[in-house]
């Protein structure tokens, strides 16, 4: 059974990462104060970061930012998440997670297999233990007098990469654990301006630097050990810049 949460700050900006495919770690904490409207990228060309902005924004408009009731978790408008689902949005996922927001946060109690109950759109693997995810909605523990493994009281969550899954509720908890996981992040799978925004965080920037140095543009097969270390390590930046309190502006893509 998932632990009480707790109503944050409105929401402020995120993050995603690149060709490799590891997996860090970090969690959310902290309520700063929410401006009155979303920062503005950054312009975008060259490798010169971005400023960095002063103040986080406020949640780009589009995406929830106050409390629907459902028992002892925050979760988003239901209309508003179903729609979420039925795509993946790694754009929404990074502003959702952002440091103030005030979706209860929940953690992986072992390792488990993605799904999507929804019928939407999913993301094939697994999910860490460990790993932070956002609680989106309860489901209902009865379907149809049928018990489905993952449904019966259990929760539509969502990851870093901007993908709905299913999880039973003893597959998480409330409780965070000393060092919480992210989820995957792919620095290519987001827009120009949230990529830009990032760079105006200096890790951010240099792992950006470090990453396109040792994979040199390669997407996909055989890729070097270097590159490797750099995906992880731009992963770890940009979920770092992220919970900080980034600012960022709003995602192209929309549910």
């Amino acid at each position: 059974m998932l632990d009480s949460w707790k109503t944050f700050a409105l929401p402020v900006g995120l993050a995603a990462l690149g060709a490799c495919g590891a997996r860090p770690a970090a969690r959310a904490a902290g309520a700063p104060a929410a401006a009155s409207a979303p920062a503005v990228a950054a312009p975008a060309s060259s490798d010169a970061p971005a400023a960095a902005s002063a103040e986080p924004a406020a949640a780009p408009p589009g995406i929830p930012t106050e409390c629907t009731a459902n028992g002892d978790v925050c979760v988003p408008d239901g209309k508003w998440v179903t729609r979420l689902c039925q795509e993946v949005f790694p754009g929404v996922a990074l502003v959702m997670f952002a440091k103030g927001s005030p979706w209860t946060r929940a953690y992986l109690t072992r390792k488990t297999k993605a799904w999507n109950a929804s019928g939407g759109a999913s993301v094939e693997g697994e999910l860490e233990f460990d790993e932070e995810v956002l609680v989106l909605r309860k489901r209902a523990a009865d379907l149809g007098g049928m018990q489905i493994s993952g449904a019966g009281g259990g929760y539509d969550a969502l990851r870093w990469d901007g993908s709905c899954v299913t999880l039973s509720a003893d597959e998480v908890t409330l409780r965070s654990p000393p060092a919480a996981r992210s989820g995957p992040v792919s620095w290519k799978a987001i827009d120009d301006g949230l990529r830009e925004a990032l760079r105006a965080d200096p890790k951010v920037d240099a792992a950006y630097r470090a990453h396109r140095a040792e994979c040199k543009g390669v997407t996909m097969g055989t890729v070097s050990q270097r590159c490797v270390k750099a995906d992880a390590d731009l992963q770890r930046a940009i979920v770092g810049a992220v919970r900080s309190g980034a600012s960022l502006p709003s995602p192209q893509r929309m549910p």
